[in-house]
């Protein structure tokens, strides 16, 4: 594990958190991963001890200082804890102090999800100290992802590799941008790094392609003429009935009653998020998901695109300050179906003069500064002027950096 100091660790314990942390050394030996200490992530409510990102899975790690040692503490997410048998008194008056833990947890993976970085499970731990010898914890908290420890290697350890569980490991390249989501100052490891911490050098499934609807699998309908026998019929009429009985009641809640009416408060939109990529820090402005590629794209590249298959395209803006001049960025991304088509394509859209694709508002980049990249099947593009401006050379490594921001929200 690659170990990033960022600031001072907010609690004792955090030195016992750290000292675990380094003893996993760089590498996949014992576990792999990056480990940012002292951190306090965007939007997050209090800084963090560390937030461990691993291929499999990311660990908000939240020191808690005791009062005394203990040689049993009781640690229920719902009720109040107790040392040796006695009832620990809270300070702040919370009922536990993991309340907080779990609270951070949920914002750094909102965060996550806002910046549509790379779909890990984000779970708990509660590192106590200054030493327990034994923690309780009910059942149902430790199916939620939350574990309250005494931080050593081994427990951390065991923690991390009951937790970070996700099927689909993450990629250097989406470690990444996760990275810089996560951090407001620095650089991210480059990517011969973080592919010796066990990232893998394959494209992940983005996030914002992830289906949130799941709809029931109907079985293959029998020839005409055959009928099931009845043992096997049952269980399509009871699925088909289940189904009918899901959209009636969707329908009901959906749809306005007559004199009924539910109050409803309306949750305003979260503000923008920042991303901080080589220390340059980018604000989202507007993002957008379109299906027909040669229609947002205008000379060459848009022949290129209506002559061959072209998935999606995905494109949003930023605004950033270079030198107390702010500038605009608008990054794109096209996914042209295989790998040798993305190479093909990026030959035509490097040529100068060869045109680009308009930005979200429908309008093509004036005289932008340009870069652009591809991995795999996906060509990256982005554009960079001064605000109410054109480019110029100076905004070539903003055009750069915008190669690694996310094209979607």
């Amino acid at each position: 594990m690659r170990l990033i100091r960022l600031g001072a660790e907010p609690s004792a314990i955090g030195a016992d958190v750290r000292a675990a942390l380094t003893a996993c050394g760089v590498g996949t030996g014992v576990l792999g991963g990056v480990a940012l200490t002292g951190v306090q992530p965007p939007d997050c409510p209090l800084p963090l001890d560390a937030v461990v990102v691993l291929p499999k899975g990311v660990l908000v790690i939240v020191g808690v200082d005791l009062p005394d040692p203990a040689v049993k503490l009781e640690a229920p997410l719902g009720g109040a804890w107790s040392i040796d048998g006695w009832p620990l008194v809270s300070q702040d008056g919370m009922p536990n102090p993991a309340t907080e833990a779990v609270a951070a947890a949920t914002a750094v993976a909102q965060r996550l999800q806002a910046m549509r970085a790379e779909p890990l499970p984000v779970s708990t731990v509660v590192a106590v100290g200054p030493f327990v010898s034994q923690v309780v914890q009910p059942s149902a908290d430790l199916n939620r992802g939350v574990r309250v420890l005494h931080p050593k290697p081994s427990t951390l350890l065991t923690a991390a590799r009951e937790l970070a569980t996700s099927a689909v490991p993450c990629s250097a390249e989406h470690a990444a941008k996760l990275l810089a989501v996560l951090q407001t100052t620095g650089t991210p490891p480059d990517t011969a790094s973080l592919l010796s911490e066990g990232f893998t050098d394959a494209i992940s499934p983005d996030l914002a392609s992830a289906s949130t609807m799941l709809i029931p699998k109907v079985g293959a309908r029998p020839p005409v003429g055959k009928r099931l026998p009845l043992k096997l019929r049952w269980p399509y009429l009871a699925g088909a009935g289940l189904l009918v009985l899901v959209l009636l009641v969707w329908l009901v809640v959906a749809l306005p009653g007559g004199d009924s009416q539910v109050d409803a408060t309306e949750t305003p939109p979260p503000g923008p998020t920042t991303v901080v990529v080589d220390g340059t820090t980018f604000v989202p402005v507007e993002t957008k998901q379109d299906q027909d590629c040669a229609a947002q794209a205008f000379g060459d590249v848009k022949a290129w695109l209506v002559a061959n298959e072209c998935g999606r395209i995905l494109r949003a803006t930023y605004e950033t300050t270079v030198n107390t001049r702010k500038a605009t960025v608008l990054v794109a991304d096209l996914d042209v179906v295989d790998a040798p088509s993305a190479k093909a394509f990026h030959a035509i859209v490097a040529a100068p003069g060869s045109g680009g694709v308009n930005g979200p508002d429908g309008t093509p980049p004036a005289n932008a500064t340009f870069a652009s990249g591809v991995k795999g099947s996906h060509v990256q593009l982005a554009f960079v002027v001064w605000s109410g401006g054109a480019g110029d050379p100076a905004l070539d490594p903003i055009a750069k950096q915008a190669l690694r921001l996310p094209a979607s929200r």
